[in-house]
C-alpha cells in the first residue's frame, strides 16, 4: 500500500522555524512532483509549494514565498518543507502530495498524506 508519511509538525512560537519530511512508503516517487498544503480550520485545502521531480523547478505560494523552503532528496526518496518567520497564520495541518506528472502538484494530485499539524503561537 503506498502512502506518504509526513512529520516534524508541532507547536512553535511566531517568528520561530520547523522543517517538515514527507518520506513516502511502498514505493519511490523520484519521478513524481511533490507539494505541500495546508488546511486550516473553516477554510479549504490551500497550495503552499511544489517541486519537480528533478528538484530543477520550484513553487510558492505568495503568503509564504520568502519564508518557506521546498527541498527534496531523491536519495532518499524524501522531501522537505523548511518554515521560517512563522506566523499565526500559518496554523493549519500541512498535507504532503505527489502527482505523477512530474512537475507540479496540485489539488488534484494523486496521493496524499494524512496531514501533520503544525501550530504557530503569537
Amino acid at each position: 500500500q503506498v502512502q506518504l508519511v509526513e512529520s516534524g509538525g508541532g507547536l512553535v512560537q511566531a517568528g520561530g522555524s520547523l522543517r517538515l519530511s514527507c518520506a513516502p512508503s511502498g514505493r519511490t516517487f523520484r519521478s513524481y512532483a511533490m507539494g505541500w498544503f495546508r488546511q486550516a480550520p473553516g477554510k479549504e485545502r490551500e497550495f503552499v509549494a511544489s517541486i519537480s521531480w528533478s528538484g530543477d523547478t520550484t513553487y510558492y505560494a505568495g503568503s509564504v514565498k520568502g519564508r518557506f523552503t521546498i527541498s527534496r532528496d531523491n536519495a532518499k526518496n524524501t522531501v522537505y518543507l523548511q518554515m521560517n518567520s512563522l506566523k499565526p497564520e500559518d496554523t493549519a495541518v500541512y498535507y504532503c502530495a505527489a502527482d505523477r506528472a512530474g512537475h507540479i502538484a496540485t489539488i488534484y494530485s494523486d496521493y496524499w498524506g494524512q496531514g501533520t499539524q503544525v501550530t504557530v503561537s503569537s
